[in-house]
């Protein structure tokens, strides 16, 4: 202070303010505004521009700084005391070192990147390639089969601990709810990466892409020019079984139809749910042609020159054509393979997206019931089947198992972000249920339907309320984050098919408290074991890397069970030590479509 007060309070004020000039006209200079010359720099030219536009703001945070400090040297008064002018320029000297973090932070956000509660800096990047993609979700997946062994493992041994050493038992109990802690932790650090990482972007883009490219080949085999020489595949929706299933029938008639390029033609007058037929509740297949007539006809599978082919349901099928689910296209499945968890449920869900247009009343039915029923995120959708299929086709399951992973979906979300209320949307067919739900459950809002949920019953279920209850209950399901239901039901595996449409890869977003997805009437679904096995006990089965295994089923306790198709032995085999196999066919590629949609429509 001696010194300063030597050489005058302006002229020391004014010589720090051209040192933090010449500070800013080095930082300006650096070289991040250089234009690289550098052939691998090239690359970098978007990620350096959209630092140099970030530090350009952090410049104007720190001129707003430094005008504020300008100002004071201004109204610097020769007749102020000196404690006044103490204080004046310790004042101006926490200014500038503010200025001087506004720098530092900028760096330190940079170097650490993200987003979200993080508030930081991301450098987007173009495109992941495949390799990096496929490791990150095997690691979610293997994080996540790994806490149902342990946790599986834990419980058992924590009910024989009961008995011998409640001690034991409740150290068994504190590790169980630590662990589940640690579990959460690591899979928001995995979900994090994929913010942060910088290819969020281009997933979003390359979901846009692939959808609108599937949409254009759909609508292009659908309208045809000539509907009187356009070769036809006759589908009849009326299949003796309830609406999920009969949309899955549906998908499979408009699958094959893609495979064999013919314009579906579908037949739906006298439709169990709606008499009039499939266009009284959602749009025409086809603007241009719904008249299944020809010059020839044959019943599946007819020739290629045949006009019009009748297709059976899937049961009486022969022969199997290559274009049954589990099967995707070849020439989207390397894009699919990089872009998503699991290529079938997105290409199932294409399908759904082309049917499932509204006509204007069901548009408008679907919007009150958003109002009424005040739809709001968070929600995990519930999804619980009570009547026909319970003790034949499913086994019973108790609401508290329901919640207990809606709990746990709800305590690793509010890791990441605050949680204002917890919703649930039920859909059930059995009104007792979301009276049990709200009963037990007050912390939560229950938003459900009892009226649709009675319409749901075998006895009203072929009825207009009923179709109206099932489209809703559907459509708020898919729209929920996050699925928790049995995936023997054919509503809830519609409900997360069309999920599908909605995010560029919501693989994830589901808890079956039975099988694995599955599509009725599939070919095999085939897993490549990554990892050897040796069997420990008669239960477990041996694998060596690059078995082929057809699965039967996973049973969520770190093991799945199925069929090692090289020795013919059937067994339980650890989840993680294998992973699906893409199936591909060679669908046709309409080069009629362009990959890109164009700019300009009309051209």
């Amino acid at each position: 202070m001696k010194l300063v007060r030597q050489v005058g309070w302006g002229r020391a004020l004014l010589v720090l303010f051209l040192i933090w000039l010449l500070v800013l006209v080095l930082f300006a200079a650096s070289p991040v505004f250089w234009v690289p010359s550098s052939p691998e720099a090239d690359s970098h030219t978007t990620q350096r521009l959209a630092r140099a536009f970030h530090d350009l703001e952090v410049l104007k945070k720190q001129n707003a700084e430094l005008r504020s400090l300008f100002a004071d040297i201004s109204m610097g008064d020769p007749s102020m005391k000196q404690e006044q002018r103490d204080a004046l320029f310790q004042d101006l000297q926490k200014k500038l070192q503010r200025a001087d973090k506004l720098l530092e932070q900028s760096h330190d956000t940079e170097r650490s990147g993200g987003t979200g509660k993080y508030k930081l800096w991301i450098i987007p990047r173009e495109e992941p390639n495949i390799q990096y993609e496929q490791l990150r979700r095997k690691i979610l997946n293997g994080v996540q089969e790994m806490w149902y062994f342990v946790s599986g493992e834990l419980k058992k041994l924590q009910k024989q601990a009961l008995a011998l050493s409640p001690q034991l038992a409740t150290r068994i109990t504190r590790v169980l709810e630590e662990g589940v802690v640690h579990k959460r932790s690591l899979i928001t650090d995995m979900d994090t990466l994929s913010e942060v990482d910088g290819y969020a972007a281009w997933r979003e883009k390359e979901a846009s892409d692939l959808s609108n490219l599937v949409q254009r080949r759909l609508d292009y085999l659908q309208n045809p020019e000539d509907c009187g020489t356009a070769r036809k595949l006759v589908c009849n929706l009326n299949k003796g079984c309830g609406y999920g299933c009969q949309l899955h029938h549906l998908v499979y008639c408009f699958t094959v139809a893609y495979g064999t390029e013919r314009t579906l033609i579908l037949k739906s007058r006298g439709w169990r749910y709606r008499k009039a037929g499939w266009e009284e509740v959602f749009l025409p297949v086809s603007r241009t042609c719904t008249d299944p007539s020809g010059q020839t006809h044959s019943h599946w599978p007819g020739r290629k020159d045949t006009q019009v082919v009748e297709l059976p349901i899937v049961d009486s099928l022969s022969p199997r054509p290559p274009y049954l689910p589990l099967a995707v296209p070849k020439d989207l499945a390397p894009r699919l393979a990089r872009l998503h968890g699991d290529p079938i449920v997105w290409w199932i869900g294409q399908f759904l997206k082309f049917l499932l247009r509204p006509q204007e009343a069901t548009s408008n039915m679907i919007q009150e019931a958003s109002i009424k029923r005040d739809f709001k995120r968070p929600v995990v959708g519930v999804h619980i089947r009570r009547t026909d299929k319970v003790g034949t086709e499913a086994a019973f399951h108790p609401l508290e198992e329901y919640m207990a992973a809606v709990d746990e979906y709800y305590n690793l979300l509010e890791m990441k972000q605050k949680v204002d209320r917890r919703r649930v949307y039920l859909a059930s067919d059995d009104p007792k249920v979301i009276a049990e739900a709200r009963r037990k459950y007050p912390e939560y809002d229950i938003v459900a339907d009892p009226d649709v949920a009675k319409t749901a019953a075998v006895s009203t279920r072929y009825s207009d309320s009923s179709l109206n209850g099932i489209i809703l209950d559907i459509h708020f399901l898919s729209l929920s984050d996050y699925l928790v239901c049995t995936f023997s039901s054919q509503v809830c595996r519609v409900a997360y098919e069309i999920m599908q449409t909605l995010y560029p890869d919501a693989a994830r977003r589901f808890r079956s408290l039975d099988d694995v997805y599955y599509y009725g009437g599939q070919s095999s679904h085939i897993q490549v074991a990554v990892l050897p096995h040796h069997a420990r006990d008669m239960n477990e089965m041996n694998l060596e890397q690059g078995d082929l295994i057809g699965i039967a089923g996973n049973h969520w306790d770190g093991y799945s069970k199925g069929k090692n198709l090289r020795t013919n032995q059937i067994g339980l085999y650890p989840s993680f030590k294998a992973q699906d196999r893409i199936e591909t066919a060679d669908f046709p590629t309409y080069p009629q479509v362009p990959l890109h949609k164009p700019s300009n429509p009309e051209s």
